[in-house]
């Protein structure tokens, strides 16, 4: 059976880091995206898979140029791409409220965790249509969610209203090429930025559900655990 290729974005720790060990677990071939190569490298390192299983891969999601060039990495070994999983996001700014938002935080938010993921899906579009179980997965938050909106992290909650309303444009413009695409909420995890939670590998699991469904599976839908959430 052919192994599946998978590309996660924003990959050198954190969820990233944990979907990436995960899938590779599953026997997935996943490209670890990171802006840094020698940070991408150090945890290729640190996941200890064959150098086939896991390949480090340079790459700022807010630069088209490096989108491109990582496109090309990806067809140097393969003619085809099964999942996408938009992963890199920055600035959960919770030093701000809505009414004394620094503009310039919402920007660079924006730019990575939603302009981010179009240049993602739309530079490696092509090689997605060429798997017979194509997915993508938006790594978005509750807070994200107009059904529990708070006034708070705005910068952040913007970026990831802004990817779920992605997701759900994406899923129907691809559901003809019976391609999946969801948003997941790994939920509140203890990682760099979340400072507290649960454990990585649980929030890392619902993301996995998401790239591991069956190809008659949802699409266009909001998930945490594996369970639908309010948009």
């Amino acid at each position: 059976m052919e192994k599946l290729i998978a590309l996660v974005t924003g990959a050198n720790r954190g969820i990233g880091f944990e979907v990436t060990r995960q899938l590779a677990n599953r026997g997935y071939i996943v490209f670890l995206g990171s802006r840094n190569l020698k940070n991408g490298q150090a945890a290729v390192r640190e996941l200890n898979f064959s150098p086939e299983q896991v390949i480090a891969l340079e790459l700022d999601v807010t630069s088209g140029t490096s989108v491109e060039n990582a496109k090309s990495e990806i067809q140097k070994k393969f003619n085809h791409l099964d999942v996408i999983i938009n992963n890199a996001a920055i600035h959960y700014d919770d030093w701000e409220t809505v009414t004394t938002v620094d503009l310039n935080i919402v920007h660079e938010a924006l730019e990575t965790n939603t302009y981010g993921a179009i240049r993602i899906i739309n530079t490696m579009l092509s090689l997605l249509l060429q798997s017979k179980h194509g997915r993508i997965v938006n790594v978005s938050s509750g807070a994200g969610s107009l059904a529990t909106m708070s006034p708070d992290t705005p910068a952040y909650n913007l970026s990831k209203v802004a990817l779920n309303a992605l997701t759900k444009m994406y899923a129907e413009k691809l559901r003809p090429n019976d391609i999946l695409v969801n948003s997941v909420c790994p939920g509140w995890t203890f990682t760099d930025m979340g400072k507290g939670g649960r454990p990585i590998s649980e929030g890392a699991a619902s993301v996995v559900w998401a790239v591991t469904i069956h190809d008659r599976g949802p699409t266009g839908g909001f998930f945490r655990d594996g369970k639908a959430i309010d948009w």
